[in-house]
């Protein structure tokens, strides 16, 4: 059997993914983006789903935390649109990856 990518997202970030090839599924609301995703993991030939990092924050801990042990289909989030600079360096990278693992941010250094 072979598997899809889908997509969730916002109204705004769904053009880009349609100029990719793929067809987003959209999302008006974080409610809306919670049930949306329900429905698309009960959807046959999902390998992976990915989800506007905006509506996979919303998703209670409990979900999440059923999403990362899910074979498949694979729940990545991926970062929206932002117009706050991004961290710099590689030690924010690792700072967020804690804040995103125990729910707190940690100073490194």
């Amino acid at each position: 059997m072979s598997y899809g990518v889908r997509v969730l997202c916002r109204p705004a970030v769904a053009a880009g993914f349609r100029l990719a090839g793929l067809e987003p599924v959209e999302a008006d609301t974080l409610a809306d983006g919670a049930r949306r995703l329900g429905s698309m993991l009960d959807e046959m030939g999902s390998g992976v789903i990915l989800v506007e990092d905006e509506i996979h924050a919303a998703l209670p801990d409990p979900i999440r935390r059923e999403l990362s042990r899910r074979a498949l289909p694979m729940v990545v989030p991926f970062p929206g649109p932002t117009w706050v600079a991004p961290p710099e360096g590689p030690e924010a990278f690792i700072a967020e990856l804690l804040r995103q693992a125990i729910g707190y941010r940690v100073r490194l250094g």
